[in-house]
Formats: C-alpha cells, structure tokens, sequence
C-alpha cells in the first residue's frame, strides 16, 4: 500500500475512491473496503481511502480534551494495508480546509487534483462544512462531473449497526467480547514501560506500569483483562489490571494501566509493549488487607491461563 501526505504526489490512471475517518477499521469499514476493492479489480483501478490527520475535532474543538479513538494513525495504516487497500491519502486536516463545501472538495481535489472514476460511500456518508454533504447531493455531483457512485447498506452484526460509537461504548463498559466481534480482531493498546511504586514485587505479582501513547487513545473501562502482551517480537501471555488500584492506592483520580506477564522476568523499562485484549476477567474492587489482594491475584491468574488456554 502506497501512503500519500501530499495529493500533488498522487497519480494513478483509475481510482476508486472512499473518503472517511475509518476509525477501528471495523468490519462496518471492512465491507466498504472490500466492495472498494471488488470494483477496482472489475475496472482494473486501484483502491484508493481518503482520510485525514489530525482528526477533525482536534483542529476545530481543540478547547476539548474528549476525544477518544480506536486506532492511532499508525495503527489504521498497518490495519488498512491489512485489509489489502493500494492506496491511502491522509490529508492535513486544516481549519481552512474544514470551510471548504462538499461541491468545491468534491471538484477540486476528488476529480481534479485526484481524477476519481467511481466513489464508494457507506450508508450513513456526511461531509464537507457543517456535514451538509449526503448521498442525494452526491449522485447530481457524479452526474455533472463524470464519476460513478456507490452506496453500500448498514452492516448488521446481531441486528445492531457496527459502528465506532458503539465499539467506544464497548470498551468503556469493559465489554471486551462485543468490541472484538464489531472490530473483527483484538483491540490493541500500546505504550512505554514507566517506573512504578514496585508493590507488585513485594506480593509476587511484579507489574509492568504503562503510559500510553497517543493521548486520545481510548482506554477500556476500570477491571482486569485477560491480555497478550507482544514485547521486542516476542508474544507472552498476561493479566491487566486498569483503574485506581483502591486497596494499595488512596489517590481515586489517578488511572493506572499495568500487567503482569506471565513467565517473564525481565528489565522493560522504556520499552514499547503491544497489549492485545481478549477478555474481560472482573471489575476492579477493593480488599481488605493485602493477604487478600494477593489471593485473588492468584485466583487472577488461574482464570486467565484457564481462560486463554480455551480461547
């Protein structure tokens, strides 16, 4: 997959083209890359995604610091090109840019900057300034400019829509299950190995504190996860607890991210860890003594190897 930052670098005799965020590349998103790659290979085109960097709340809401995404830019690259897509351009997302109507986007840079023969749009597709942009408005677009057009339906998981908003809400409520099956694969987090309080020691359960690395990364809701952890190439099995750690801990507004990786001993300090998270194992709570953490950590442990062993 070839990336392109600059349109002026971009060439290709027939492109068939998608614009949109693509957050999660979820299997909502898959269906629309594989129709985007079944007409490429019918034209003998190539597939071209059109997205944007940084995302567009962060240029036109900067005051707000809610914004929470299922992939990072490096992650919808390597997803994307997964999903075997030829071509991506990820447009400098600008506040000038963000003025600009869906006809003169579509006109400028869709057909003359870009040369689209055909645009494949999702069910719910809204752009340009102030999302005045739709399906209706697009099919006089393709008539006047010379494209084809495409609208694919809803993809339906269990009669519920797959959508970004929904695998957000997912994860925030722990559901691990039910954001793995919208995304069609394990969601990932990844991080730097930072210095801890080193309690996990003193009670044989040595952790690994992680400081993500995208701040608008989204982070599963308070418990403790049954992981993969990929460190230097190398995959182990773990067990991650995220919260405020409310037996050890008296600081409530302060989240912690930490796992303890089965049969490891090593020194990861800065290192970069891939978390992969494949099952939700229970909520967080607070013990009465540390006697009684430990135990449960112990229990912890069995009901993960126990779990992943039957995944």
């Amino acid at each position: 997959m070839k990336v392109y930052r600059d349109v002026s670098q971009f060439n290709v005799a027939k492109p068939i083209l998608t614009v949109g965020s693509f957050d999660g590349v979820h299997l909502g998103h898959r269906k629309v890359i594989d129709r985007l790659n079944e007409i490429a290979a019918s034209k003998k085109g190539e597939s071209v995604i059109f997205t944007f960097a940084p995302h567009p709340r962060v240029v036109l809401s900067p005051q707000q610091n809610d914004l929470r995404l299922l992939t990072t830019l490096d992650e919808k690259i390597e997803l994307l090109e997964q999903a075997g897509v030829d071509h991506l351009i990820i447009f400098p997302f600008t506040k000038d840019f963000s003025e600009l109507s869906y006809t003169d986007f579509v006109r400028s840079i869709l057909v003359t900057q870009l040369g689209i023969d055909s645009l494949v749009v999702g069910y719910d597709h809204k752009f340009g300034k102030n999302r005045k942009g739709d399906f209706e408005m697009l099919k006089g677009l393709a008539m006047a400019f010379g494209f084809e057009l495409e609208k694919l339906d809803v993809l339906l998981s269990d009669d519920v829509n797959v959508s970004s908003t929904k695998i957000r809400h997912a994860l925030q409520e722990g559901d691990i299950a039910r954001a793995n099956k919208y995304l069609g694969y394990p969601f990932r987090l990844n991080g730097t190995v930072v210095e801890g309080q080193k309690l996990g020691r003193k009670i044989q359960f040595p952790t690994a504190n992680i400081e993500t690395s995208d701040p608008h990364k989204i982070i599963p809701g308070y418990g403790v996860y049954a992981v993969n952890v990929l460190v230097e190439g190398e995959t182990y099995q773990g067990m991650l607890n995220i919260g405020t750690r409310p037996t050890i801990n008296n600081n409530a507004d302060h989240r912690s991210i930490e796992v303890h990786i089965f049969d490891f001993d090593q020194d990861i300090y800065q290192k970069q860890l891939e978390l992969k998270f494949l099952a939700k194992v229970r909520e967080e709570q607070k013990f009465g003594s540390i006697d009684g953490l430990r135990s449960q950590l112990e229990q912890d442990k069995l009901d993960v190897r126990h779990l992943l062993k039957n995944l």
